[in-house]
């Protein structure tokens, strides 16, 4: 190794520290395996249970069951009670069962497989420099997403967001036209359209999975307000009609999110006002590592996916998960003629959220 001398207690620190991180991704796969075979739900309330029951409650094989409960225990997922019976605990329920719940995160789990075969194409990207649209995850991968990031918006967004939006919630009793900008499965969109029946809803996004999801969501649910539209071929209008758009977790996922930025301030009415809502971030990585204590996750995320889409396109930003802070934000809309950028502090622990107006 150049003949530098290598300390061993420093040596072991490292590997466990490295193994830990391999640790981390066999207990991932057995939580997206624990939320797909139901062993979660089936443990919901919180009654330890030995391996025979818990495999006669989801009807699988006992030893199968065996070994994921002991994975889950050492890894203080699962309560461990003598002899060998488990439980789940009500934050563990509220996590990884109850998908009503906003701290529900299992969801997340569900498009570790789609993200992980990702790996395997990712050497031509770097090579390249060209990455993978969020369609080349297929629709495991869609569904990942709207499985994670549906809970809180079915729990916090119209009881707990909107009405921190000043003159919003008046506008869309009224009745007004809104735009979800990357809506993914529609989930958000159709949340606020269920709460507005007199305002008119339409999601634009560039994923064929993420808007046949959508398209079934909007029919499971019977909602008649809202219509999803393929941004590709079907843009947003330019006549400034939308009196309320909104962006949640996709800018910093854009090839070129200075063009959509601009098409939104086409679209959006003089008096209107724009939600951003987009990963909580730093200019620098210095401060993104020593604030975000789950920053070594989301630089990895943005490699699988977050980049990997921002770079799907020639001449793509790539800005990544970790990339869109603030100041870079405020910059862009400005240069797109948006005139005011208000931060909003609404307790979030992972995104950040902005009011932008014309």
């Amino acid at each position: 190794m150049g003949g530098r001398e290598i300390d061993g207690q420093k040596l072991g620190e490292y590997s466990l520290r490295l193994f830990g991180y391999l640790g981390g991704a066999m207990t991932s796969a057995m939580v997206c395996l624990g939320d797909r075979l139901g062993l979660y739900r089936a443990l919901a309330d919180g009654d330890p249970v030995s391996s025979a029951e818990l495999a006669q409650r989801v009807g699988l094989e006992e030893r199968w069951v065996r070994e994921w409960l002991f994975n889950q225990g050492a890894a203080g997922l699962l309560e461990h009670h003598e002899p060998d019976r488990f439980s789940l605990s009500a934050e563990g329920c509220a996590v990884l069962s109850d998908e009503t719940h906003p701290a529900f995160g299992a969801g997340f789990f569900d498009g570790l497989p789609a993200n992980l075969r990702a790996v395997e194409k990712l050497p031509e990207a770097f090579r390249t420099g060209l990455g993978l649209n969020y369609d080349a995850f297929g629709e495991d991968g869609a569904r990942g997403v709207e499985r994670g990031l549906a809970p809180w918006f079915r729990a916090l967004l119209v009881p707990g967001v909107l009405p921190r939006i000043t003159g919003v919630p008046e506008r869309l009793k009224t009745g007004t036209q809104v735009a979800d900008v990357g809506c993914g499965a529609g989930v958000a969109l159709l949340e606020i359209a269920k709460a507005f029946p007199a305002s008119e809803f339409h999601g634009y996004d560039i994923s064929q999975h993420a808007l046949a999801r959508a398209e079934a969501n909007r029919r499971e649910s019977g909602i008649e307000n809202a219509e999803f539209h393929d941004a590709r071929s079907e843009g947003l209008p330019e006549d400034g009609r939308f009196g309320f758009v909104t962006t949640f977790d996709c800018l910093h996922d854009m090839a070129d999110p200075a063009r959509i930025i601009a098409q939104i301030r086409r679209a959006i009415a003089a008096d209107g006002v724009w939600l951003v809502a987009d990963i909580k971030c730093y200019p620098s990585y210095r401060e993104n590592v020593e604030r975000n204590p789950m920053a070594a996750m989301m630089y990895g995320t943005s490699v699988l996916s977050c980049m990997s889409s921002a770079l799907s396109e020639p001449n793509g930003l790539g800005l990544g998960t970790l990339g869109l802070h603030a100041d870079l934000l405020k910059e862009m809309v400005e240069s797109a003629g948006f005139t005011r950028f208000e931060a909003l502090d609404l307790g979030h622990p992972v995104n950040a959220f902005y009011r932008i107006e014309p």
